[in-house]
């Protein structure tokens, strides 16, 4: 008997010892801790909480919710009276004042000691200071406050259902809403859009409500003075860990400067439309003219011709029946022309005929043979024994190109080959050259007093019709040269 009493006080002292040091360890907590019976009036405190309340160690009439800020009372004192009630956890953040009567913030967290039979028999729980995080939350949220005030654009928070909870200052500033006014929000939202535009925001925003898709599209808001401004507008879900959407967080930029501009932009491309027309259609009439001028005048000439050869004493018939007949062809001239004015408009495909080139030089030279014997030009010739419009222009214009007081008024047509497939025509003057040879494509420019500045674009034009290209240079002593390229017909 002596040895079980002697082991029983061995064990005794081994709880105490460690109730002891349990003690002292909560006991020296910087934190509250504290315990109540099962109706809530308190059994302990330890030291840390008696010294901020300036309390003995006698708690049982401790009230701490005459502690508690006036403005956080009636909440905590809900959610303790629902935990003696319920036997849930007791949780709540509440400011308590001090001894020093100054309210700090404290998380207050209270769990339940239980029998065997379920029943509650007290409470166990900590007070957690947390004043320096709700000051720097606070910092933070100022902070970020003053950043979504600053961002340059409006800023706004929906609901799921799309209730406006939050604008930005900027946006409020620009609808000219009272922040201090929260539910007023949702009303002036709902007459901030446009009249033609409301339908489709509506049916925008209703679908990705429901759908969780982006929203984002283009409207216009009635700004504070009454003017309305076109917005670009994006809005994006933000979810919980299972998906659910939270809320939803959009923003909109003003983007009316931009309208504007585009809209003006689009505006000098219409009138530039309309003037590329009219000076289109002025160049077509330039063209038509000249092409109608050639013939006309080679008509004229060899009407003249055909007087003065029938007028001479004996008359001479031959070159009078020749002069006849080149008016005949002249006046074919003119139906062609004005057959393929009528082709062009009526976006008929031009006839393609194959030709001799030689031979169609050597027709031009016959033709134009009175108008160079009057200027006493030498034309010579280097064909290849291997177009007759462009071909007329181009001597025409080399033949002007050559000032009359130059004795070397000397002008050399070639034609050569240029690969397999295509042969190059040239007609080479000893006249000045081109002054500026990257601008005689322009349609209008001319460096002649009685030119029209169309014949070389013309040219250019009537080459690449058929396939081929056209070009200036400059010669290396004297004089320029102009020369096109044609495709070569290929016969099985």
């Amino acid at each position: 008997m002596s040895e079980g009493k002697a082991l029983s006080r061995v064990d005794l002292s081994g709880r105490e010892r460690d109730f002891a040091q349990l003690r002292d360890l909560v006991e020296a907590l910087p934190g509250h801790v504290w315990s109540t019976g099962s109706a809530g009036q308190f059994t302990y405190s330890n030291p840390s909480m008696q010294e901020y309340f300036a309390v003995g160690s006698s708690n049982e009439e401790f009230d701490w919710l005459s502690r508690v800020h006036p403005d956080d009372r009636e909440a905590a004192a809900a959610k303790w009276r629902h935990s003696l009630h319920t036997g849930d956890i007791f949780e709540s953040e509440h400011r308590l004042r001090g001894a020093d009567g100054e309210y700090r913030w404290f998380r207050t967290e209270g769990r339940p000691s239980r029998d065997t039979y379920h029943r509650v028999t007290a409470w166990h729980g900590q007070n957690v200071d947390i004043e320096d995080q709700k000051a720097e939350l606070k910092a933070r949220t100022l902070e970020l406050s003053l950043l979504v005030d600053m961002v340059p654009s409006h800023l706004w928070r929906l609901t799921p259902d799309g209730t406006t909870t939050l604008v930005n200052k900027r946006m409020a500033d620009f609808l000219g809403l009272d922040l201090s006014n929260v539910s007023s929000l949702e009303s002036v939202m709902d007459t901030i859009f446009h009249p033609d535009d409301v339908e489709a925001v509506g049916t925008e925003l209703t679908r990705c409500l429901a759908s969780g898709d982006r929203f984002s599209m283009r409207y216009r808001l009635l700004r504070a003075d009454g003017a309305y401004r076109w917005m670009s507008g994006r809005a994006e879900p933000l979810r919980d860990q299972d998906g659910n959407i939270v809320q939803w967080f959009g923003l909109c930029h003003d983007i009316e400067d931009q309208v504007q501009a585009t809209a003006a932009l689009r505006r000098s491309a219409e009138k530039l439309a309309q003037a590329t027309q009219a000076a289109n259609l002025s160049q077509l009439s330039a063209s038509i003219a000249h092409e109608i001028n050639q013939p006309l005048a080679a008509i004229a000439a060899d009407c003249e011709a055909c007087w003065r050869w029938l007028s001479i004493d004996p008359p001479n018939v031959e070159r009078g029946r020749r002069a006849a007949e080149r008016i005949t062809a002249d006046v074919g001239a003119v139906t062609d022309v004005v057959g393929r004015i009528r082709a062009l408009f009526e976006h008929r495909p031009q006839t393609r005929t194959v030709e001799d080139l030689n031979h169609l030089i050597d027709e031009v030279l016959s033709l134009m043979s009175d108008e160079i014997a009057a200027t006493t030009t030498r034309i010579d010739t280097e064909l290849d024994p291997t177009l007759l419009q462009v071909l007329v222009d181009l001597i025409r214009n080399g033949i002007q190109a050559m000032d009359s007081t130059n004795p070397l008024r000397t002008l050399m047509i070639k034609t050569d080959r240029d690969g397999p497939k295509a042969v190059v025509i040239s007609v080479e003057d000893s006249g000045s050259g081109f002054s500026d040879p990257d601008r005689v494509f322009e349609p209008f420019f001319t460096t002649k007093s009685t030119g029209m500045g169309m014949g070389l674009p013309i040219c250019r034009s009537m080459v690449e019709s058929h396939g081929g290209r056209l070009w200036v240079k400059n010669n290396e002593t004297v004089g320029a040269t102009v020369a096109f390229t044609l495709p070569i017909a290929v016969f099985d």
